[in-house]
């Protein structure tokens, strides 16, 4: 399971995205286990995260980053600073 992380995309690719009409998710500093049923993209509007897949390695991203996390992922997110980003589940 790999999460990929592309730093601080062109806004022409977000655009065609279409990631600013996608919801908004806000959590503030927390440690928490998750799991993803679906794949999941988001952009990180604030913040800064660690996400360690379960026998991965920890993946840290913030603002600026387009992510994707595969479906079926058992990970812990260790959210440094508050975190707000668009999201989608595919």
């Amino acid at each position: 399971m790999k999460i990929e992380v592309e730093h601080r995309p062109a806004s022409e690719r977000l655009e065609a995205l279409g990631v600013f009409d996608w919801p908004v998710w806000e959590k503030e500093a927390s440690s928490f286990p998750w799991h993803y049923d679906e794949t999941e993209v988001c952009y990180i509007l604030e913040g800064q995260v660690t996400v360690t897949p379960e026998g991965g390695e920890p993946v840290t991203v913030g603002e600026g980053d387009l992510v994707t996390f595969p479906a079926g992922m058992d990970c812990t997110w260790e959210i440094h600073r508050d975190i707000r980003k668009h999201y989608r589940f595919e």
